[in-house]
């Protein structure tokens, strides 16, 4: 794993929260996306070398707003890049780490993404991404 690439944060009110992170971080965010394969909305904010990702879910059954039926607003995931993730997993699963899909799927932001399954992760859910290249 190279580096933390962003923290993810669940939100109920997309308009809402990217106004108040405006306002708590003085920028607005560098890019807004749906992403169909997990029907979130999100939006990305640059402070320094960390980004912020902003995640609203787009139907009831999304896992965004399953998570926030269940533990409210906030923190959501921690992504790590990796160099390669189809290796990456394969460490993960040899190690005995649960990942939550057997192939990445195509994420915000250009990026491949698998998750961990927090079980795995003392109640954490981890992120993998790549760029796409």
């Amino acid at each position: 794993m190279r580096n933390v690439e962003h923290i993810g944060i669940a939100v109920k009110d997309f308009s809402q929260a990217n106004a108040l992170y405006f306002q708590l971080l003085g920028v607005e965010p560098y890019k807004t996306e749906f992403v169909p394969s997990e029907n979130v909305n999100t939006s990305f904010f640059r402070v320094g070398g960390t980004k912020i990702e902003l995640l609203e879910g787009t139907t009831e059954d999304s896992a965004i707003n399953r998570y926030i039926q269940k533990r409210g607003e906030g923190i959501h995931h921690i992504a790590f890049e990796v160099e390669d993730i189809y290796k990456e997993m394969a460490r993960l699963k040899q190690e005995g780490f649960t990942l939550l899909s057997d192939t990445p799927k195509k994420g915000a932001d250009n990026k491949l993404v698998c998750f961990v399954h927090p079980r795995s992760a003392n109640g954490v859910l981890i992120e993998l991404t790549q760029e796409i290249y």
